[in-house]
């Protein structure tokens, strides 16, 4: 455990949950005010940041970037990674994948390219299937998230089927279950051994990144049990990447792109501040500098690059 809640990480490890807002403390429609839940619970009537052990914050970044309507999952994302003001440039909130003015965003300034320019190495420890490999990306650019943008634009390998059994990344709904049910050959990973597999490969990289988005899905259904279902799962996850990361050298920085799963009464995402956990070395740097999801990427820049 570190003494110094300032000092410079040497690597940091971003997790992604698509999303995740600090909502009303109503466990009616908030999966996050349920009582059982330490990490992730979080509601508007707590005072922030507040403390999470073992050397961890937990604050609110906003999503809504000065512009009306609900934020979105292209322009959120795209100013989580880049530092751009996304909605601002479109004069929207734009959903799904980015469009081609989003994706030339990406191209000149993510924090994949920004920190490989600067000598450092980066990875997205996603897993992915076939046809994916079969198909040329910048032919189905139009079909890609922002993250795949990001990881395409800079440069960098796409972890496949054998790197899965390898146990060098991780499939986006951990366990693998979507690729058995969609008849591939795939290892079935608990929460737990997911969160150890990221915590390991981390230590091959400077800036590691994990994107979950069954978060967003599950607030997308309405569906209390399966939203209740997936915070405990992510809570899981995130203790096991807890306890298997040396906290005196590792920045775990989990954030998302908007607010969803927080309010299952209503099908859209909301406007409520994106739920932002950090722990380890220079956890209040962000805490003290980040107001919303713009200056994620910058924080991260500063403390990897600079100093």
């Amino acid at each position: 455990m570190t003494n110094s809640k300032t000092d410079k990480p040497k690597r940091i490890i971003l997790l992604f949950i698509d999303g995740l807002g600090i909502g009303e403390n109503d466990p009616d429609k908030n999966p996050c005010a349920n009582t059982k839940l330490y990490y992730f619970r979080n509601t508007q009537d707590q005072n922030y940041p507040r403390e999470l052990h073992p050397d961890g914050l937990v604050f609110g970044l906003d999503a809504n970037l000065g512009v009306d309507g609900l934020p979105q999952s292209a322009t959120g994302q795209t100013a989580l990674f880049t530092g751009v003001n996304a909605p601002k440039l479109l004069g929207r909130h734009l959903n799904h994948k980015p469009n081609e003015k989003l994706r030339g965003v990406i191209r000149e300034h993510s924090i994949f390219k920004r920190l490989i320019e600067n000598g450092k190495t980066a990875a997205f420890l996603n897993g992915f299937r076939p046809p994916f490999f079969d198909i040329d990306p910048e032919e189905i650019i139009h079909y890609l998230s922002v993250t795949s943008c990001m990881n395409l634009f800079a440069g960098q390998k796409f972890f496949d089927l054998d790197d899965l059994w390898a146990e060098r990344c991780v499939y986006q709904d951990m366990s693998g279950d979507d690729l058995r049910h969609r008849g591939f050959d795939a290892p079935k990973f608990t929460p737990a051994k997911a969160g150890e597999i990221i915590a390991r490969q981390s230590l091959n990289y400077d800036l590691s990144l994990y994107e979950y988005f069954q978060t967003d899905f599950a607030g997308h259904s309405l569906d209390m049990s399966r939203a209740e279902y997936e915070m405990f799962k992510i809570e899981e996850f995130l203790s096991s990447l807890l306890h298997n990361v040396d906290l005196t050298e590792t920045l775990v920085l989990l954030t998302s792109d908007h607010g969803n799963i927080e309010d299952i009464s209503f099908k859209g995402h909301t406007r409520y501040p994106a739920m932002t956990l950090v722990f380890g070395p220079g956890r209040e740097t962000l805490q003290n500098t980040a107001t919303s999801i713009m200056d994620v990427s910058g924080v991260i820049e500063e403390l990897l690059i600079s100093g």
